[in-house]
């Protein structure tokens, strides 16, 4: 069906389709006649071509499934909807079953200056989709079957989308640019389509304004497509050239100008080498800042976007030019239009960023080889930066509160100061008391707001030291407007701002606590009381209570909420029965604050938090009841079944001791048949939250789980299979964990089924690659569940294992996200390994283990010698090397004693700063000595 969605540049059509294996194959080679002649030419020379009329009306005769594609295309535009239902079947069933002569009929339709332009339009979108998926598996299916296509059908199709770029209609320009981008971000990896740059610039100056627009935007999508390497420095050059001179004020054309903006904001990522020349780069900050002094508000915009974009790329070439660049963003926040001052304090809050990342990578300590040193310049621009800061506080909206999505120069201005907050510390404090000593009690709502706003932005940053005396003073007059302010806006920043305290001023590390027996009633009953106000303010009173009981986590036997406990938890739960409670996320707020109070509540309340199981059991048999109204304001019960999974969740968590969990097994059948009707709920939410709930519970009940198996395993293969919601199959994996540590050698039965589900996810594209390191850990939880027994598995989990380890230990890692997930990957291998040496301890069957032991071992040297693993993988490692001496003995010997590495690698371990790698290596030094003493 044909579906309108919402995506960055605006509504788009996405067809989607039930079958997506049909290739292309050799079908591209029946379109003949399209061209005069058909012999081989270079890439770059022009297809000599037949008058676009005749070429369209020939595409029309030649294929017994082309159809009137502009009929179709506006049909399944209409209001009626089996008008439209047939248009979408039609097109449905031409992609499916004629690719080549589909792709040609839109990109036909899109050129073609006498067709409507909805049906243009529509043809354009198509046409980017087909090209292109939100997921990774779709994505590759359609890459491959467009470069499957016969190279005469992609040359004209991809003609067509040049000529559209001069079309005069907007819409059509604008969606061919971003089809050309798609496709460029297709070829030009694979060193098809060398020509395209140099056809976009060559012309750039010749064709009239809005085709220069067009072109302009096509660059710009083209650089957000394509990775830089993938660009010559010499084509950036002139890319970068031909943008900056349509940037140029002494471009006429605000079109042509906004587009060059934009397409610099693109290509930024492209221009590492230019910014490195003093010379280029002094030519595109001035013209970027003279953009942003455009008569035109949106050149003002994108030339900020632009300077955001700069200030996180090239942080470390801005010092010449921050005095201009605050000069400027002074001017905008203070004077500008919403659009343009927002993202003129952007570029403070995105250098607060950069500022921050450094301080917290090189501890403030910088030596003359550090790789991006800090500038400090927010601390430079600190006295004028804070009062232009905290003015824009002032410039509050009307009704912000109860707009979840709202965003203003005023939320902004906070935002920026709290960062600034964490990136100066302690001196931003004398700057900003005297504005709130100023208005905090002023008769104007906007002041007294004001004041609360800018206290509780600079609440994480500062020391305790010097923020404790102030919080003391301040925290009885919070807690009075609170209770007492007739504004709703000034007591929901207060109910934000008490919550702030709590967070960052609370809890066992504070040498002087915050909140004593002296206040902590008081707190109390103020924030129960605020949680019947407004929505809004509720939501926050709920926040600022989850945060006070988070404080007191480690307090040890006794938490002074004891007292209060019980009345907590009933005015958490009256919220969640609020008629409005689904505004402003208060339902939510309210359960999730009951999950942490319980979470972090003491042995003292456990025959409370018991009492609680039957309670939320009734709250969520209700929402299956369909007898049940469902709830105002658009709330699903989907969303409530999930949130009170989670309650039950954390509830069995809680009482999973052995002193407790005697309760949770008087519920366990009752409570297991509530989760599986969950499971008829078609939400991803619901199935997550649930399968984590009967993963808390299958550790409660340990063996016992086992009589509940045959019923849930068609749900735990159903999670398993789930890759279009992958958190769903993600948590299923840690579930059968979760399972297999509970039911120990009783999954065995379970054991073919599930296995082969794993391996299938492993070798499937489609599922989404971090739910692979967790499925490879997987291995070690069955293993260690099952002993021996995994053996029938051998054949086809050690290699698996064996090929991930090579790739794992090959990466290259580029960048930090590829290396997080390589560690991810590694980890979860050396778990697998880890289990299955523990399962097979003692066992007759570990000879089975020593054809495997050497590649375990070169393994490890190589991430070893690799020096980028991170402490999780150090820690696992170091076990696995004591697990191959504890299981393998004898036969183990030799082989560490040969190992490249493994000496130097259990020194560096048992010299390491963290306890847990400490611990590991000194267990697995005492049993490599162990076995070689033998």
């Amino acid at each position: 069906m044909v579906l309108l969605s919402s995506g960055k540049r605006g509504a788009s059509w996405k067809v989607m389709r039930t079958n997506e294996d049909l290739t292309a194959g050799g079908v591209a080679n029946e379109i003949v006649g399209v061209r005069v002649s058909t012999t081989r030419r270079s890439a770059a020379s022009t297809p000599v071509l037949l008058p676009l009329s005749i070429r369209l009306d020939f595409l029309h005769l030649r294929y017994s499934m082309a159809m009137e594609i502009t009929q179709v295309l506006l049909n399944a535009q209409v209001v009626d909807g089996t008008v439209r239902k047939h248009a979408e079947e039609s097109l449905e069933q031409f992609w499916e079953q004629n690719f080549p002569s589909y792709v040609f009929s839109l990109a036909g339709e899109l050129v073609n200056e006498e067709k409507p332009v909805e049906s243009r339009k529509l043809a354009g979108v198509l046409l980017k989709n087909a090209l292109d998926a939100k997921e990774q598996h779709r994505k590759f299916e359609y890459v491959k079957r467009w470069l499957s296509l016969d190279v005469g059908v992609k040359n004209q199709v991809k003609t067509f989308l040049l000529q559209t770029l001069s079309s005069p209609v907007q819409d059509a320009r604008s969606t061919a640019s971003q089809v050309i981008a798609k496709v460029a971000g297709i070829e030009l990896p694979q060193k098809q389509w060398p020509e395209l740059i140099m056809s976009l610039l060559s012309n750039i100056h010749l064709v009239p304004p809005h085709a220069k627009q067009a072109t302009l935007e096509t660059l710009g999508y083209i650089c957000e497509e394509v990775s830089p390497d993938v660009v010559h420095q010499d084509q950036v050059n002139k890319i970068l050239t031909a943008v900056v001179q349509g940037m140029n004020a002494l471009e006429a054309n605000n079109n042509v100008r906004l587009a060059a903006t934009r397409a610099l904001y693109n290509a930024l990522g492209f221009a590492h080498a230019n910014f490195n020349n003093d010379m280029e780069r002094d030519y595109i900050m001035r013209v970027v800042c003279e953009a942003t002094l455009s008569a035109d508000v949106k050149i003002r915009q994108a030339a900020f976007e632009c300077l955001v974009a700069i200030s996180s790329t090239y942080y470390e070439k801005l010092s010449p030019y921050i005095k201009d660049i605050f000069s400027i963003t002074a001017k905008a926040v203070k004077e500008d239009q919403e659009p343009v001052a927002l993202q003129a304090m952007e570029f403070w809050s995105s250098i607060c960023d950069e500022e921050i990342d450094i301080l917290e990578e090189y501890g403030g300590e910088f030596s003359g080889d550090s790789e991006v040193p800090c500038f400090y310049f927010i601390k430079q621009a600190l006295p004028a930066l804070v009062p232009m800061l905290l003015e824009t506080l002032l410039k509050q909206e009307e009704g912000q509160d109860q707009d979840e999505g709202a965003w203003n120069i005023a939320m902004a201005g906070g935002t920026c100061l709290g960062l600034v907050a964490r990136t100066v510390g302690d001196d931003i404090v004398p700057l900003v008391m005297p504005f709130i000593q100023e208005n905090i009690q002023q008769p104007d709502w906007r002041k007294r707001e004001a004041a609360t706003y800018a206290f509780g932005s600079i609440l994480e940053g500062p020391s305790p030291d010097k923020l404790a005396p102030i919080v003391n003073i301040g925290l009885n007059f919070m807690l009075n407007a609170l209770m007492t302010d007739p504004n709703s806006h000034v007591k929901d920043t207060t109910a934000w701002t008490l919550g702030r305290i709590f967070e960052f001023l609370h809890g066992s590390a504070m040498e002087s606590p915050i909140i004593t027996q002296g206040n902590s009633q008081q707190i109390v009953t103020v924030l129960l009381h605020s949680m019947k106000d407004a929505p809004n303010v509720a939501e926050k009173a709920c926040g600022a209570l989850y945060f006070l009981a988070q404080g007191y986590e480690d307090s040890g036997s006794s938490s002074p909420l004891t007292p209060y406990f019980q009345e907590i938890v009933q005015s958490l739960i009256n919220v969640t029965h609020r008629e409005d409670a689904s505004e402003s996320r208060l339902r939510t707020a309210a359960y999730e604050t009951l999950n942490e109070v319980v979470r972090c509540s003491t042995d003292e309340t456990a025959a409370l938090v018991a009492q609680l199981i039957p309670v939320i059991m009734t709250e969520l048999h209700k929402t299956m009841d369909p007898q049940t109204p469902s709830f105002d304001g658009g709330e699903k019960q989907s969303e409530l079944q999930g949130l009170l999974c989670g309650c039950l969740q954390v509830i069995i968590q809680k009482l999973s001791s052995e002193s407790t969990k005697y309760v949770v097994l008087q519920y366990a059948d009752q409570i297991m048949g509530l989760f599986l009707r969950v499971f008829a709920c078609r939400s991803a939410t619901v199935h997550e939250e649930a399968m984590l709930a009967i993963g808390a519970l299958a550790y409660a009940t340990g063996p016992d789980f086992v009589k509940y198996m045959n019923d849930f395993y068609k749900y735990l293969e159903m999670g398993l299979q789930n890759y279009e919601e992958y958190q769903v199959c993600a948590v299923t994996v840690g579930v059968v964990g979760d399972v297999c540590r509970a039911l120990e050698d009783k999954i065995l039965p379970y054991c073919d089924g599930i296995m082969t589900q794993l391996l299938k996810d492993l070798s499937s594209d489609q599922l989404h690659r971090s739910v692979k390191p967790p499925i490879f850990s997987c291995f070690g939880d069955i293993a260690l569940a099952i002993g021996d027994n995994f053996d029938k598995y051998f054949t086809y989990a050690m290699p698996m294992l064996q090929s991930a380890a090579e790739l794992s230990s090959r990466t290259s890692a580029t960048d930090d996200e590829i290396l997080e997930y390589t560690n991810l990957l590694r980890n979860g291998i050396l778990e697998a390994y880890s289990g299955i040496l523990q399962g097979f301890k003692s066992s007759p069957k570990t000879q089975l283990l020593i054809p495997y032991s050497s590649h375990i071992l070169q393994f490890i040297d190589s991430i070893y010698l690799e020096k980028d693993m991170d402490d999780a993988v150090m820690k696992t490692a170091i076990g696995v090397l004591g697990d191959l001496a504890d299981t393998l003995g004898n036969n183990a010997s030799t082989l560490i004693q040969q190992s490249l590495s493994s000496r130097d690698f259990l020194n560096e371990c048992l010299s390491s700063t963290d306890p847990l790698i400490k611990e590991s290596a000194e267990w697995a030094r005492l049993t490599i000595g162990r076995v070689i003493a033998a």
